[in-house]
């Protein structure tokens, strides 16, 4: 091995850990979870602009990355769901808010739901969380968590609309 594959190892390991973290916020020292959902609020504002087949396609990219992005970092971290990835907690958030034009109730309330379905984690999200112990279950269970939330987010908007 040369020194320049050693270098590229290091730059990838970095660059994998940076995404599974959504930019650091994984690393935050109390509830990463929760923290790294945050990442999901300016990526809403944004992809809230696309047409829907490009939300749609950016969506389907953001959750193969993940299912890679967390296998890898897994690996990394010899522990398939640690604390430190959170790439999974903005996919799921982004399902939550799929196809919604952005408000700040609607990215609040969005990110409530969220982060209620992700920790209570109803079946199948506790399927996943408990059995899959790779990229796919970490990835999947916040999917489910996050179907759920957008079931409750447009629950609620219809509601109080």
């Amino acid at each position: 091995m040369t020194e320049n594959d050693s270098l590229e190892q290091w730059s990838f390991r970095k660059l994998v850990l940076f995404f599974s973290s959504n930019g650091g916020l994984g690393y935050a020292p109390i509830a990463p979870g929760t923290f790294g959902t945050l990442a999901g609020i300016p990526a809403f504002y944004y992809l809230s602009n696309f047409s829907w087949p490009l939300q749609f396609l950016t969506l389907a990219a953001i959750l193969f990355l993940s299912f890679w992005i967390c296998d890898v970092a897994g690996k990394y971290y010899d522990e398939a769901d640690d604390g430190r990835i959170v790439i999974d907690e903005l996919i799921g958030y982004l399902i939550t808010t799929a196809f919604l034009p952005f408000s700040w109730p609607v990215a609040i309330l969005g990110f409530i739901w969220f982060r209620i379905f992700d920790i209570v984690k109803p079946p199948p999200a506790s399927w996943f969380d408990r059995e899959m112990k790779n990229g796919f279950g970490v990835t999947l269970d916040d999917v489910m968590a996050g179907i759920y939330a957008a079931i409750a987010l447009r629950i609620c908007l219809a509601l109080f609309s």
